[in-house]
């Protein structure tokens, strides 16, 4: 058995780097609710974020022409991880608290583990898994309030279902990118594309539902606009898909135990969050988790 090694300086901003800046996109998302149509307000998002990712691809010189069975793959992780991952979760809202939102899409960190074994044949490192359940164990005590207060019924067994199926679309778009990683396909270039791909198929989602491709003309959502476009998307997923190639996609999988932490962090300071024990130590067993699966040994 042979050590996995530590992350480097580089790793570790790029930790930052993601987890803040998803950290912020719950508040962001907060104000997108209510005139426009959840996949018309993610279809404006990808199409901000996709030129911008595709101006950076042209300046780093990467190459931006692909052959067809390489499109095939584009519009996949397109349509996973730009697309249904994020439509599912915003149907889901309609009837699942944020807090419930939260602790399952962490459930990829667990999911992308054996995903990873599954396709690619990548080593099942106990002390990741124990981190990884740590992680969402910890997330559940900090939103135990809303767990313990949810009424089960047959609209929140949709939510269940429906965000169950974005966190797998989610982590099957991180087996994609890191297959196309595997293969050295420049990074901004496949990313950009497939962010054009995912605005192909909300586009299509919404004029199929009849939804108006409109946007609320008001600061609150045109600033929150820019912010998931930029920061959201061209920075955030930047940042996790790169780390997603450097050190593997079951430790990257823990920025979605962590962002939650930072957007409840961000709710006391905006919303009058208040934190009770449960979640002192639900933060306390994430941190604990993030040691794990982040130091874990790599066996040979």
């Amino acid at each position: 058995m042979s050590a996995r090694a530590r992350l480097a300086s580089f790793d570790i901003a790029l930790y930052g780097g993601v987890t803040f800046a998803w950290g912020f996109t719950w508040l962001a998302q907060h104000y997108q609710v209510g005139v426009v149509a959840p996949e018309v307000s993610v279809l404006w998002r990808f199409v901000i974020a996709a030129p911008c990712m595709l101006l950076i691809a042209v300046i780093r010189g990467e190459q931006l022409r692909f052959p067809l069975r390489d499109h095939l793959w584009l519009a996949l992780l397109g349509l996973t991880l730009f697309c249904t991952n994020f439509a599912l979760f915003y149907y889901a809202a309609q009837w699942v608290t944020s807090g419930l939102l939260s602790v399952v899409f962490a459930l990829a960190s667990i999911i992308n583990i054996f995903l990873g074994a599954a396709l690619f044949g990548t080593p099942i490192d106990r002390r990741t898994v124990i981190g990884a359940v740590l992680g969402v164990g910890g997330l559940a005590a900090m939103f135990y309030p809303q767990l313990a207060s949810t009424d089960l019924n047959s609209q929140m067994l949709i939510g269940i279902v429906l965000s169950v199926a974005g966190t797998f679309s989610f982590c099957f778009g991180n087996m994609i990118s890191a297959r196309l990683q595997r293969r050295r396909m420049p990074i901004f270039a496949t990313t950009g594309i497939g962010m054009i791909y995912g605005a192909c198929f909300l586009a299509l989602l919404a004029a199929l539902r009849g939804n108006a491709f409109i946007i609320e003309p008001t600061a609150r959502y045109a600033i929150s606009l820019l912010y998931l476009g930029l920061i959201g998307s061209v920075l955030a997923f930047t940042c996790y898909l790169t780390l997603l190639g450097r050190i593997g996609a079951d430790r990257a999988a823990y920025a979605t135990v962590m962002f939650p932490v930072v957007a409840l962090a961000v709710s006391t300071a905006f919303e009058g969050y208040r934190w009770t024990v449960p979640a002192v130590l639900g933060v306390v067993a994430v941190l604990a988790g993030i040691v794990l699966a982040l130091r874990a040994p790599k066996k040979s």
